[in-house]
């Protein structure tokens, strides 16, 4: 590749730079910056991807390094950087490069390219150089060999080979390494059978996704830069703009696959070229004899491919299952499962797709699985289950790495058993950097381990920094380690990138209500009205209402939200709003209320983990003893092994029902078992956790009659309001306090009792404070009020 510009010629095949023919000496990094900036004409080139593209992540002086070099070109070129000819500084962002250029193959590049073609072809054809003029039927066929070099295919074959057979394999000398990302260009398709439209594009990703050695940029990531470039999603990119692209994107190559008939066959090409200079650094082309083994000869080319790239023979062995095995014999149920992963295909369109795909082929295990993610996307978990224990069963019928991944899922969704997640997601990032980063800091998250999972957070977004999901966990992790100035500064970063999903405005809301700035809480409930996410919206309005004891609003709130999860066919969510508002009625007094609810709630959703476990605690808040127990022995039976059912629910369900029971003790020994990991965000409810255990532990305190054990659990859920959010027990852990310090004064003697007095005194007023508008019929705040005049 020629880039000419002004008087001067940069040639990215002998690395060099001239100007009117004379080279100008520049050294290696002022040189492939030039490269750099020429190349992407008009576009501003930031800093941190001149780091990415000249060193890599781990360069620590690279700033300076930077304007070294910038310093070097101006020199070099005769710029002015007050008046800019050629490099335009762009403050605060990087550089622009402004001068007009021309980019078009270098003549030796051509004239190898087409000798190649012809000698493939048994033909020979002069190639047009200045001052020659071509015979007409020359000059026919140099134009009909540009025409198809374009497209990546061969003119003709020679020799055919028998099917599967390798036509043509180039060796470029120039690899990738292992922190180089790749791109995937879209499938050039002239067969004129759609099948082939975005199926080969999602197969070849597949195939390449097994390797270890190479990162294949995630194609949300790839939609994201393109939404951030402002081409449209269905764009066809055009070789120049998926360079531009795959600078943007901060990756070193992107592969360009094509499928052409010749004859009753297939041929298929497939082309490695590097982003900054166009090369090619690798390709291969096979020819096939029939649509039936297309499937199997680009997971060939694929795998060779890889070789080519860099990656050990050794490796691309160990890590090469066919792609029929992999993902289906049936390019009918990839063609569907390509498309659920379409550009601005909404969650319920791909979980439409993705079901269209298993009915095409039953034993599709990638299909069953990203089912299941879709739904857990949605909140669904009950839902979700059902497609990850498929294809946990289907598991032999994917990639090495799928298999990882769907064990995973399995583990985490199905049994629950995070300690057994854990490791398989370890393992899958340390063999496939970058690939689980999101569900290894939810299972940390759920474990409340949040330091790791905000370290976990932040390697993914330095990975994928175009994906919102990376910025959504960062952010819900900071606010549960209590720094919710930096889950802010988080979902800004996101949204400067105009990235913007509902989970940032559930953030949002959080940091608004930590802040108590009820405009701020305002504008994000603006925001979903009208939205599919409205019911998120919704419940957490009500939520906020009841925290401030405003329960007749809260339950119209709550009303709203379940009518909402109905319509967009979310009923787990909505039986969830329901069996929510079921335990606060009972934590305020309101029995009766709870217990319709709480069967309101499983009449809604009766075979979902999450509501039976919130509606057994529902209920034995509300003291119905037999129907917690009922549902506490159904949740045992059904899910003997996962980790928060057994350390968290069923702990507190048993721990409240013998509080009840008049005996506190034994209440406080089986909450003990919730201590490791309470502080665990819950897998159904809304990345919070309202910390149950602590709550029924200071209950369980208090009916023992220890004062100080007591304000201290009602403590703990205070100083984690980040986790906590406006769960009903961040409300009544005040009056719990209060009640806690009021015991301390009657069970003490002198001073000390008069300082637990006053200490009391001041807890339940910041307790009137919380509830000035509150309803004034709740026999909590009723209570409450009694007993402040008594201590009084």
């Amino acid at each position: 590749m020629v880039i000419r510009f002004d008087k001067c010629e940069l040639d990215s095949r002998r690395q060099q730079l001239t100007r009117e023919g004379r080279v100008v000496k520049l050294e290696r990094i002022p040189l492939n910056l030039l490269f750099l900036l020429a190349s992407s004409q008009g576009v501003v080139v930031t800093r941190q991807a001149i780091v990415e593209h000249l060193w890599g992540h781990a360069f620590v002086d690279a700033q300076h390094s930077i304007n070294t070099a910038i310093n070097k070109l101006r020199t070099a070129l005769g710029d002015d950087l007050a008046e800019p000819r050629f490099i335009q500084t762009v403050k605060g962002m990087g550089y622009r490069w402004v001068a007009r250029v021309e980019m078009c193959p270098d003549r030796e590049s051509e004239a190898e390219s087409v000798a190649s073609a012809e000698r493939a072809a048994g033909t020979t054809t002069t190639v047009a150089t200045p001052g020659r003029t071509d015979p007409p039927a020359a000059a026919a066929r140099n134009a009909a060999v540009w025409r198809f070099a374009r497209i990546g295919v061969p003119l003709v074959l020679v020799g055919l080979v028998a099917a599967g057979g390798l036509l043509y394999r180039s060796h470029r000398h120039e690899s990738l390494t292992a922190k180089d990302t790749i791109v995937l260009a879209d499938f050039g398709n002239t067969t004129g059978d759609p099948v082939f439209d975005d199926t080969l594009k999602t197969a070849l990703g597949i195939s390449l996704r097994q390797s270890p050695f190479l990162n294949v940029l995630p194609e949300s990531q790839f939609a994201n830069t393109l939404k951030l470039m402002a081409f449209p999603a269905d764009t066809k990119l055009t070789p120049k703009a998926m360079r531009e692209l795959c600078q943007r994107a901060g990756s070193k190559a992107y592969v360009a696959g094509s499928i052409v008939t010749l004859g009753s066959q297939y041929v298929i090409g497939l082309k490695a070229i590097n982003c900054l200079s166009g090369d090619t650094l690798a390709e291969e082309q096979m020819t096939v004899p029939s649509k039936e083994r297309v499937l199997d000869a680009l997971g060939d080319a694929a795998s060779k491919l890889r070789g080519e790239l860099g990656e050990s023979l050794a490796s691309v062995r160990k890590f090469d299952i066919p792609l029929e095995q992999a993902t289906t014999s049936s390019l009918e149920a990839l063609e569907a499962y390509s498309k659920s992963y379409a550009r601005e295909v909404s969650v319920p369109e791909g979980i439409a797709y993705l079901q269209r795909a298993i009915a095409l082929d039953p034993n599709f295990a990638m299909a069953y699985a990203n089912v299941g993610s879709h739904y857990v996307v949605l909140g669904e978990i009950g839902r979700a289950r059902e497609f990850y224990a498929k294809a946990f069963d289907l598991r032999n019928h994917a990639s090495e790495r799928e298999r990882l991944e769907i064990s995973a899922d399995y583990y985490q969704y199905v049994t629950g058993e995070l300690d057994k997640a854990i490791p398989i997601l370890e393992q899958n990032v340390e063999s496939y950097p970058g690939s689980v980063y999101l569900n290894l800091g939810n299972v940390y998250a759920q474990l409340g381990r949040y330091e790791a999972a905000a370290d976990t957070a932040r390697q993914y977004l330095r990975l994928a920094p175009e994906l919102p999901a990376a910025y959504v966990n960062l952010a819900t992790f900071s606010l549960a380690l209590q720094r919710p100035d930096e889950a802010n500064d988080t979902i800004r970063a996101a949204r400067a990138r105009k990235l913007d999903i509902f989970l940032f405005h559930l953030n949002l809301y959080a940091v608004a209500f930590q802040g108590s700035n009820a405009a701020a809480m305002a504008e994000e409930q603006q925001w979903f009205a009208g939205r599919p996410s409205e019911t998120y919206a919704l419940a957490l309005a009500s939520d906020t209402a009841a925290y401030h004891g405003r329960l007749r609003q809260a339950r119209e709130l709550t009303r709203r939200a379940v009518d909402a999860a109905i319509r967009v066919d979310d009923k787990e969510n909505g039986a969830l709003w329901r069996a929510i508002a079921a335990q606060r009625e009972a934590a305020f007094g309101n029995g009766s209320a709870a217990r319709q609810l709480a069967d309101e709630a499983l009449e809604l959703a009766p075979d979902s983990q999450g509501v039976s476990s919130e509606a057994a605690l529902a209920f034995a808040l509300a003291g119905d003893k037999a129907r917690a127990e009922s549902l506490a022995q159904a949740l045992q039976i059904l899910y003997p092994l996962d980790t928060q059912l057994q350390s968290l629910w069923l702990p507190s369900i048993k721990g409240r029902i013998a509080t009840q029971s008049n005996d506190p003790s034994s209440a406080v020994h089986a909450l003990q078992s919730a201590l490791p990991i309470e502080l665990g965000q819950t897998t159904f409810t809304l990345n919070i956790s309202c910390l149950y255990p602590a709550y029924l532990r200071g209950e369980a305190y208090l009916a023992r009659g220890d004062g100080r054990a007591a304000a201290a659990e009602f403590q703990k859920i205070l100083e984690h309001s980040g986790i906590v959010w406006n769960c009903w027990t961040g409300s009544l852990a005040q009056l719990g306090v209060a009640r806690a310090l009021a015991l301390e004064a009657r069970s003490s003697h002198g001073p000390d009792a008069d300082t637990a007095r006053v200490w009391a005194l001041a807890a339940y007023e910041s307790f009137f404070t919380l509830w000035k508008d509150a309803d004034p019929d709740i026999p909590v705040a009723s209570q409450a009020r009694a007993e402040y005049a008594k201590l009084r």
